[in-house]
């Protein structure tokens, strides 16, 4: 008899193998070459607006701020990805897969620009003040609500359920190895401090995450830079691996070029998110002037992440040098690297940290899964207590569940959101551009860019963006 592991297993191989990297990489490339590197050229007004963003929060009125949006989006981006996926990664793919994630990030960046842009794009309002994501612009843009509800479905079960189940596994994981408490136990507080915030709404999601993930990753980072200075003669050593490994010049272990490329490219998805279609639905939600703003602010979200977080994760394991025979995978091993560098409390101290990580995540991962029940069932309050309700159950199965499995499901189910996701930005990426366009030209005349629906030819159903809120445009 075929075990449940075993065809997950064989359809995440094929997915992932013979569809999504090339597409990942095609589309990626595509909005690159489309938006002039987009990514690259207007990094320094990314920083910009993360600075304009955070000190305008007391102004908003509406919706969260634009930082506040940015956090959200990082709160999911940054947790056990950064930390126990990228430790997966090397001990199945070996150094070169850090590689293949610092690319996926480059260019995948585009896709994230787009997708987030196009989430501000159309957005609509509610009770919080907004909220948006690919299922809503793949029902107003491409007026395919069959597609729209797909999605939501897929991102339901892939964040608000199995994501989270992710989370909850590595942090149950990292404080038994750490403080020798029991699964159980861990399961149950989080489980507690789950629901103060599920319960909470939007609000308290933005409120908890503008603050948990800017100290945890800033800490975690300086960390690692203390761990570079301290082995500032092998930084040339750990590059010149990562590059090698990454072109199967050194055929250590993993299965070469191959394993290298499909474990960058999945634990590299799985922690920047870009083009997956989460980080549109926490970009939806800010109140902004133009779209283009969000969708530099999300771009930023995909460097902080894998160039920076993920990296220090990187770069901390390999110089320890344990991952080659250790036998561990996920974050004993990077709890284990970093005690090799500092001592043995460095074991509690990625134990709390991951606890922060991954609570965060949890919480911003709750929120995709809200807005899109709302899109299939607006303001359905039974819906949105029964995914409450079963968030806190996942939230007890990750805490009990054997790795290998929460990890399988992770990556078949983000993969198919990717994948539809990828399909929709695609076909209207030409909206994302136009923004683009339009927020250059006003940038380059000295203003402050606002957006209006009427900026690009032929645009519709963008209910935020009209000139006079009482016109929204429809597709005839």
């Amino acid at each position: 008899m075929v075990s449940l592991e075993r065809v997950l297993s064989v359809s995440n191989d094929f997915l992932w193998t013979y569809i999504l990297i090339f597409i990942l990489i095609a589309v990626g490339i595509y909005f690159t070459i489309r938006t002039r590197f987009v990514q690259i050229r207007l990094i320094g007004e990314m920083f910009r607006l993360l600075g304009d963003g955070a000190n305008r929060n007391s102004q908003e009125k509406k919706g969260v701020s634009s930082f506040q949006a940015f956090c959200m989006s990082a709160a999911s981006r940054v947790g056990t990805g950064n930390l126990a996926g990228v430790a997966i990664a090397i001990a199945v793919g070996g150094p070169g897969a850090v590689f293949w994630m610092w690319m996926l990030a480059t260019v995948g960046a585009a896709s994230s620009f787009v997708e987030c842009t196009l989430a501000q794009i159309y957005k609509v309002h509610d009770k919080h003040g907004f909220r948006g994501g690919p299922a809503y612009y793949m029902e107003k843009a491409l007026n395919q609500r069959w597609m729209g509800i797909t999605f939501a479905v897929l991102i339901t079960l892939c964040f608000g359920f199995v994501f989270n189940a992710v989370q909850a596994n590595t942090i149950t994981a990292a404080m038994q190895t750490a403080f020798g408490v029991d699964k159980v136990t861990t399961g149950i507080i989080l489980c507690i401090l789950t629901a103060i915030v599920v319960f909470g709404g939007v609000k308290r999601v933005a409120a908890i995450s503008k603050w948990i993930v800017p100290i945890m990753a800033t800490l975690y980072i300086g960390i690692a830079l203390f761990v570079m200075l301290m082995n500032y003669q092998q930084i040339p050593a750990v590059f010149m691996s990562i590059v090698s490994h990454a072109f199967g010049l050194q055929e250590a272990f993993g299965g070469g070029i191959g394993m290298a490329l499909s474990m960058g490219i999945k634990r590299g998805l799985f922690s920047n998110e870009a083009g997956m279609g989460s980080a549109p639905n926490a970009a939806a939600t800010a109140d902004i002037t133009h779209p283009v703003k969000q969708g530099l602010l999300q771009t930023l979200g995909v460097y902080v992440d894998t160039l920076l977080v993920c990296s220090a994760t990187a770069f901390i394991i390999l110089t320890s040098g344990i991952y080659v025979d250790s036998g561990m995978g996920g974050i004993e091993l990077t709890q284990a690297a970093l005690s090799t560098q500092l001592g043995y409390w460095a074991v509690y101290f990625v134990a709390i940290i991951v606890f922060f990580f991954a609570y965060s995540s949890i919480v911003g991962n709750y929120y995709y899964g809200e807005t899109n029940i709302d899109f299939i069932r607006s303001e359905s309050r039974t819906w949105v207590l029964l995914y409450r309700l079963c968030v806190i159950g996942m939230v007890m199965f990750g805490s009990l569940a054997q790795n290998n499995i929460v990890w399988t499901l992770a990556d078949l189910f983000m993969g198919m959101m990717a994948l539809l996701n990828l399909i929709a930005i695609f076909l209207l990426g030409k909206y994302a551009f136009a923004a683009l366009t339009d927020y250059v030209q006003q940038r380059k005349a000295g203003q402050d860019p606002v957006f209006y629906s009427d900026s690009i030819p032929g645009l519709v159903n963008t209910e935020c963006w009209e000139r006079d809120p009482n016109k929204v445009k429809e597709v005839s």
